[in-house]
């Protein structure tokens, strides 16, 4: 009987530990499993930065350094034109009133015009690292007296000069931020816009300089100059041109003018001396 009542207990106790066992398993059966990150989408994370893009006032890596072939500036500038007459001769008829009441005929180194200021346009490209070649636009206004014997300093007149010139320069340190040049050109001096003084004069009894013409001249110009690169493609330019204009013909007076007897012929040696400073963009 105790053998019966062993395996009885046995079957009860195996029945007990196989109904306990199944709430476990459901519970660990019903939990979730653990959370796995996704992987990296390489089209998300692995991206290139975007480049940042350079502003006009800045300098940046891209920023190329200094000046060189290929290059194309636009200059404003402030120039100063000191006229510089370093010779010039007034003839009169012999024979007229004008003559004497001067007390001659002929004078020499007696015209004078005004300086004056006024802004430039430049354009200047380089066709190598060292060579540019560069134009330049701007019309200034002078006034002109002439120092006539006995009758004094005369108004002469007025006139506006469009002195378009084209220079080649040589510039020493390409790709450098500091850059001086020197250079050779042509200037075509046009004058225009001018007015005849008002010289009335109660002793002459009239104007001896009743008129204003003179005619277009061509000389040579020389100059020197740097640019320095200040931030990004703006660049400050320093220039100092010197332009040499000989034997400009001049008429003072009409062909009909009493007091002269006819034309004042009268010729002027203008060397300008162009005093330029100014902010210039790269293109």
């Amino acid at each position: 009987m105790s053998l019966r009542f062993s395996k009885i207990v046995s079957i009860a106790l195996l029945s007990l530990g196989v109904t306990s066992m199944k709430p476990a398993y459901a519970a660990a059966t019903a939990m979730p499993a653990p959370h796995m990150e996704d992987a990296p989408n390489p089209t998300i994370h692995l991206q290139a930065p975007t480049a940042h893009r350079c502003g006009v006032f800045e300098t940046c890596a891209t920023t190329k350094i200094g000046l060189g072939k290929g290059d194309f500036l636009v200059r404003l500038s402030a120039i100063g034109v000191i006229t510089n007459n370093t010779g010039s001769r007034v003839r009169l008829n012999p024979s007229s009133p004008a003559a004497t009441l001067a007390g001659g005929s002929v004078f020499r180194n007696d015209i004078s015009a005004t300086n004056q200021v006024m802004p430039e346009l430049t354009l200047e490209y380089f066709l190598t690292d060292h060579l540019s070649l560069d134009l330049i636009a701007s019309s200034t206004r002078h006034e002109a007296t002439a120092h006539v014997g006995n009758l004094g300093k005369l108004d002469a007149g007025s006139f506006w000069v469009l002195p378009p010139t084209l220079t080649m320069a040589y510039h020493f340190r390409p790709h450098k931020r500091f850059n001086p040049y020197a250079g050779l050109g042509i200037t075509v001096a046009i004058f225009h816009n001018m007015n005849p003084g008002k010289n009335l004069t109660s002793v002459a009894g009239g104007a001896v300089f009743d008129a204003m013409h003179i005619k277009t001249n061509v000389g040579p110009s020389f100059n020197l100059g740097f640019d320095y690169q200040l931030v990004g493609n703006w660049f400050f330019n320093f220039d100092v041109k010197q332009i040499l204009l000989f034997n400009s013909a001049i008429h003072l007076n009409r062909r009909g003018n009493d007091i002269t007897g006819g034309r004042v012929h009268a010729h002027d040696d203008m060397h300008p001396t162009v005093v330029g400073a100014g902010i210039e963009y790269r293109f």
